[in-house]
């Protein structure tokens, strides 16, 4: 990705081409973060979990509360109280034993197309931190900007450590990357992949976007 230099041709800066993907759906084939929580808890403490969190999974599904606070439920009542090593273990076993059967070898070619012409590949992802920075490792992401889960004493509480990232805070982070490293909002083109309506707001952004691997027409508000 091209730098921007303090008095870097005088007048204009360079535009600094950006292709930002999201994740479950679009660089893999479906959702990724149920069957990383079957697989790493078992499906006894999976089954538990999700009848913790059944009220809020359902408020969600028929729209009463936001993926937010659905999502939060989930995640305490499956990863609460688990030490931070148990999950890197799981973690490392999820980016090396299972997602290599789920790529989307369509997105993954455009993925490696970016990083060939040199510009900056950025994941922005709902999904947990935990798994989702192996998984940019294994990639060459330039940045992973996703949901970063809280940790206390080497144990997960539960709890989300930002927002989740998800609809306008794809945007939100997207932007606070770029601008932290100096990377003005106008010198950016933005190349934006995405599968759901939560994604919307970052392919209305981009300058070229597409859907589903289809190319995108940008939605009024």
């Amino acid at each position: 990705m091209h730098e921007v230099k303090a008095g870097e041709a005088a007048g204009k800066t360079p535009a600094v081409e950006v292709a930002a993907f999201d994740f479950d759906g679009t660089l893999t084939r479906r959702d990724t973060l149920l069957p990383y929580l079957r697989r790493s808890l078992g499906w006894p403490r999976f089954l538990l979990a999700l009848l913790r969190s059944s009220p809020w999974l359902a408020a969600y599904v028929c729209r009463l509360t936001s993926n937010h606070r659905a999502k939060a439920r989930l995640l305490q009542a499956s990863l609460g109280g688990c030490s931070a090593a148990q999950i890197e273990r799981w973690s490392a076993d999820f980016v090396a034993q299972y997602l290599p059967r789920q790529w989307q070898e369509e997105t993954l070619a455009r993925l490696r197309w970016h990083q060939q012409q040199g510009h900056g590949c950025v994941m922005v992802s709902a999904s947990p931190g935990i798994y989702l920075h192996g998984v940019g490792e294994v990639l060459r992401m330039d940045a992973v900007l996703c949901t970063e889960l809280e940790v206390s004493d080497g144990v997960l509480t539960g709890r989300m450590a930002t927002r989740n990232c998800h609809g306008e805070e794809k945007v939100l982070r997207l932007q606070a990357w770029l601008a932290n490293r100096g990377v003005p909002a106008a010198a950016v083109v933005l190349h934006a992949y995405g599968d759901s309506r939560g994604d919307v707001p970052l392919l209305n952004l981009a300058d070229y976007a597409h859907y589903q691997g289809q190319p995108w027409v940008r939605q009024s508000s």
